[in-house]
């Protein structure tokens, strides 16, 4: 990780002074501070209570006065090598039955949500602010995407229902590939001077769906792999290479990358990690992911408070202040009507949910590592680059400090006494399964004897009975309560949707097998969304 910053350091060093730039010494000096200053941050905001991400942007803010070299973001370190770390940490830690059951909502908002947000921010922009349409576009494409990191590292300090946060991992998480595929069919309209709609939709879906198929075949042919390596450290070496060289072999056959990683990882997450008989194993592979994504963005957003001039962005505020209503716009106009229409196919999204997918629309590195990646020939570029800063800089620190707190007021991390109790249980009960599968690959493997083995089962096996009843206990107390206390039933009600989307893959996969006859099929999936509909958000 070092390492990348250096390359980061050297890479904004100044081309005159080569002895400079080689000035290892130095960049060591310049590398502790860094960490000294995040290590500083961290303590502060646990204290304040603020997100560390928007700690990390303001102390990186005077930084530049103190240090001796000019330093900042490189665009291709940020897309080659951070984007990718950041990318696959997120598609690996996603569970893919939840990403499916969101998918709706969450195709609505990564797809043409973030295209008519995009077209809505461009409008604005052109006529706002007097830009050509081209510098308009790219501003519309940076500025609709929405900064994984904030959102996530929210989500994990306050509590909010399963389904938001899945909606909002899984939003960020394809925007991410979106804002890319757009960006660089936007910069192809301005090489070559046209495209026509035709052409620009065949180009879209080659790119996103050769990325996909690309995506599919890494992550299937890395699960084998994964399974008969037995050391935990060259499992690490397998992902950290599925995850950089995935994007590099995208960006070689001219696809997206970033959509071969999003279903690599989901892939490699949700099928070889669930092969691994070693639990130790899986651990080590997530806290190692959890250490190099954590990595990745203290040193981003650290760099995105030193690349950020408070000077020139006061003499721009007038602009800038433009530029936040516009995608603040383009947001509400995306969000609110697109999942107006979600009740006629999907479960419906709560109003005040609603309110956290539009303030939670943070920028971030993504759309500073865009907007510098604007090729030098485009007119206007400095003003382009300067105006994403401000806004990403305001979204930080503005809806950074904000979101927190409409969560809470809007009550949305409330849990009911019940609730809690029944999580407990939960955790009791899912760790000690969890040790029981342990125990029983440590007898198959010959490291315990039987005599240990039915020992130690029926310790665990005690445990297990215990937490059982007291949830069978609990379930049937919170299925008799009034209706208007629906709190203590949506945790019972989480269960049962997946019994019954259980059972409709169940019988949908009779069906491709021609197993059953389409008829009665259809008419007992129909009943099985009314039950569906029927549940409490989760």
């Amino acid at each position: 990780m070092l390492w990348l910053l250096g390359q980061s350091v050297l890479a904004q060093s100044s081309p005159v002074d080569p002895q400079v730039s080689g000035d290892l010494s130095e960049l060591a000096t310049i590398l502790i501070v860094l960490l000294l200053v995040a290590t500083a941050v961290a303590l502060v905001t646990q204290q304040l209570r603020i997100p560390y991400v928007t700690g990390l942007v303001l102390a990186g803010l005077p930084i530049t006065e103190l240090l001796s070299r000019r330093i900042g973001l490189d665009p291709a370190l940020v897309l080659n090598l951070f984007l990718p770390i950041l990318i696959f940490d997120a598609a690996i830690n996603t569970d893919i039955r939840r990403l499916r059951n969101t998918f709706k909502p969450v195709a609505l908002l990564a797809g043409p949500g973030a295209v008519f947000s995009s077209a809505i921010i461009a409008v604005l922009l052109k006529y706002g602010l007097g830009l050509a349409w081209i510098p308009a576009s790219l501003m519309g494409v940076i500025l609709a995407n929405t900064d994984t990191v904030s959102m996530i590292a929210v989500f994990k300090e306050i509590r909010v229902p399963s389904r938001l946060s899945t909606i909002v991992e899984g939003e960020t998480l394809f925007n991410d590939a979106a804002a890319l595929v757009s960006f660089n069919l936007i910069l192809t309209i301005y090489e070559t001077g046209s495209l026509t709609f035709s052409t620009g939709v065949q180009q879209l879906l080659i790119v996103a769906l050769g990325g996909s198929f690309l995506g599919l075949v890494i992550g299937y042919l890395s699960v084998p792999i994964f399974i008969r390596l037995d050391n935990p450290l060259s499992s690490l070496l397998l992902t950290v290479a599925i995850s950089l060289g995935t994007f590099q072999v995208g960006q070689f056959l001219g696809v997206s990358g970033a959509v071969a990683v999003v279903v690599a990882g989901l892939i490699f997450g949700n099928v070889g990690l669930s092969r691994s008989t070693s639990a130790s194993d899986r651990i080590t592979l997530f806290s190692f992911w959890e250490y190099a994504s954590f990595a990745v963005n203290t040193f981003i957003f650290l760099l995105i408070g030193i690349e950020i001039d408070p000077m020139t962005l006061w003499r721009m505020l007038p602009a800038i202040l433009l530029v936040v209503l516009a995608y603040q716009v383009g947001r509400i106009l995306s969000v609110y009507p697109l999942l107006a229409g979600v009740r006629w196919f999907d479960r419906p999204i709560p109003w005040l949910w609603q309110h956290v997918l539009v303030l939670g629309n943070i920028k971030g590195s993504l759309s500073m590592a865009l907007a510098l990646s604007i090729p030098l020939t485009l007119p206007g570029r400095e003003e382009i680059v300067t105006l994403v800063f401000g806004a990403v800089l305001f979204s930080l620190v503005g809806q950074g400090l904000i979101l927190p707190w409409l969560i809470k007021g809007l009550k949305l991390s409330k849990v009911s006494s019940i609730r809690q109790q029944a999580e407990k249980l939960q955790i009791q009960l899912i760790a000690s399964k969890a040790a029981q599968d342990e125990l029983d690959s440590l007898l198959k493997a010959g490291v315990l004897p039987r005599a240990i083995y039915e020992e130690m089962r029926a310790a665990y096996q005690v445990r297990v009975a215990t937490s059982e009843r007291s949830l069978r206990d609990l379930y049937n107390q919170s299925s008799g309560r009034s209706a208007s206390e629906p709190s203590d039933r949506t945790k019972l009600d989480a269960i049962r949707r997946r019994l019954l989307l259980a059972e409709k893959g169940a019988v949908n996969d009779a069906l491709r097998k021609r197993i059953l006859s389409e008829n009665l099929v259809q008419a007992y999936v129909q009943e099985l969304n009314e039950q569906l509909l029927k549940l409490e958000d989760d």
